[in-house]
């Protein structure tokens, strides 16, 4: 089984989720509970917080992921397909390929937009971060992946983040950027299989044997 997987926010689907506003929110609650985080130049991610909050107050964990899901159910009122995004899909099924999404979103608000947006029809297999143990850049999303399609035999990453990129690269697999910013996938070490502006460029890269 050759199978095309795809990330879920600002690839198959535009909204105005932001996720670096989610962290601080997050970030201010677990500071609230537990006393301020060190000083970095980088903001702390998602799953950052949430790894420090599984070693640090187990207990806070449920309350930090009801922030995440607040952000996500309220960018689900203006969601809507990315350009291309059903002829992506279609196109890869087309080529002889099964079709999964790997989403750290949660599952309600990921099964919903692709229902809204008549995209869940077109899915083998749907993997969000309540199927999994540690979010993308991690593997682990990946390993689910395979112990649910056991005859699958390649695959292949699509995404818009190096997030994307290094989960593609920790689980071996090739990544396709979707409108990547290049400097941070330069930043991270990710170097794509290939590069596209429009989903529509993605189908004849699937024949070529991105």
């Amino acid at each position: 089984m050759r199978l095309c997987i795809f990330d879920l926010d600002h690839t198959l689907v535009s909204s105005s989720l932001d996720l670096a506003a989610m962290a601080v929110d997050m970030r201010t609650l677990i500071e609230r509970e537990l006393g301020p985080l060190p000083e970095r130049p980088e903001r702390y991610r998602v799953g950052e917080l949430i790894a420090h909050c599984q070693r640090a107050a187990p207990a806070l964990e449920p309350r930090v992921w009801a922030v995440a899901l607040a952000h996500e159910q309220r960018a689900l009122a203006d969601a809507a397909l990315e350009p291309g995004a059903l002829e992506a899909v279609t196109g890869a099924r087309g080529r002889g390929f099964a079709t999964a999404v790997w989403t750290n979103n949660a599952r309600v608000c990921t099964i919903h937009v692709l229902e809204q947006l008549a995209l869940a029809p077109h899915f083998d297999l749907v993997i969000t971060r309540d199927d999994f143990r540690r979010l993308k850049p991690d593997p682990d999303g990946f390993r689910v992946i395979r112990e649910r399609l056991p005859r699958l035999t390649e695959a292949v990453v699509v995404g818009d983040s190096w997030v994307d990129g290094l989960a593609a690269r920790a689980a071996r697999l090739p990544f396709i950027a979707y409108r990547a910013d290049e400097r941070e996938l330069a930043r991270h070490g990710v170097v794509p299989r290939a590069r596209i502006t429009a989903l529509t460029d993605l189908p004849p890269l699937l024949d070529a044997g991105a």
